[in-house]
């Protein structure tokens, strides 16, 4: 591996940036990074040629890559040797009613550190945010992906109404809805009972609905649909936001990968 220059947090064996990218990663390929990641390497952390970073793209695992070049509105690097393969990962979606403020934001940021594969905003009856800015929720998507170490990031969905996500939905998915109202059972023990399934139920899919809940014709729905398991969080009411970070922290523990354990610093 190639000796790291020691300045910043390579001195401690961690390259001070690691972005996604869309190319091909592979030994001796050269990799042009936006305009963004230029300004983020140059202006931000103060980078310049000769210093080390980490790419991903999802596809071919992690690599370190060495910056080659970097102006105002463009960098380039060079990649070195690959540091982690791709790995499967959990097959869990996100299906959650937009919420206001910074707080949706929060909600892309946190799913995609506990694993999710897709976030899809449904719109309910009760929601009250008719716009979502789903540019912005890649983005923060993105960044999480990059500062929690995943190999991927999320796929991003445009919002869709709840009963035409439903009406389309694959049978093979289970989709777990987080029901404040109705007959539901608590996700933890559904989780456990689901623990010596075959791998197929990985394709997983939880549902968390707007602040004010589903309404009652929408729990009637779900609870008539073979494919949804209504579940319970405890009881207490939980704002949106919580209730998404909880069930998937759940999820993660009982069904996902959360008994591994996060890669090994990258030694110089």
């Amino acid at each position: 591996m190639p000796e790291l220059k020691t300045g910043g947090a390579e001195k401690h064996g961690k390259p001070a940036a690691r972005l996604h990218v869309v190319a091909r990663l592979a030994e001796g390929v050269a990799v042009d990074l936006d305009g963004g990641q230029a300004h983020y390497l140059k202006s931000v952390l103060r980078l310049g040629p000769g210093r080390h970073l980490l790419l991903f793209n999802g596809r071919d695992g992690e690599w370190l890559a060495q910056i080659t070049g970097l102006s105002k509105g463009h960098a380039a690097a060079s990649v070195l040797v690959q540091t982690r393969e791709q790995a499967q990962e959990p097959d869990l979606w996100l299906l959650f009613a937009p919420i206001k403020g910074d707080r949706i934001d929060s909600v892309a940021e946190k799913a995609t550190e506990l694993g999710v594969t897709r976030l899809q905003p449904v719109m309910t009856r009760y929601t009250v945010v008719t716009r979502v800015n789903v540019e912005r929720l890649r983005a923060r998507a993105m960044e999480a992906a990059e500062q929690c170490g995943r190999l991927t990031v999320p796929q991003v969905s445009e919002p869709q109404a709840l009963r035409d996500v439903l009406a389309g939905w694959s049978k093979e998915r289970q989709l777990l809805a987080c029901a404040e109202a109705g007959p539901a059972r608590p996700l933890a023990e559904v989780l456990c009972e689901d623990r010596a399934r075959s791998a197929a139920a990985f394709a997983s899919a939880l549902l968390v609905g707007p602040e004010g809940g589903f309404s009652p014709d929408e729990l009637d729905l779900l609870t008539e649909l073979a494919f949804v398991t209504p579940v319970g969080l405890g009881p207490r009411l939980l704002r949106a936001d919580t209730a998404a970070i909880a069930a998937l922290a759940l999820w993660q523990g009982l069904r996902g990968d959360a008994e591994r354990r996060p890669p090994s610093r990258l030694q110089p």
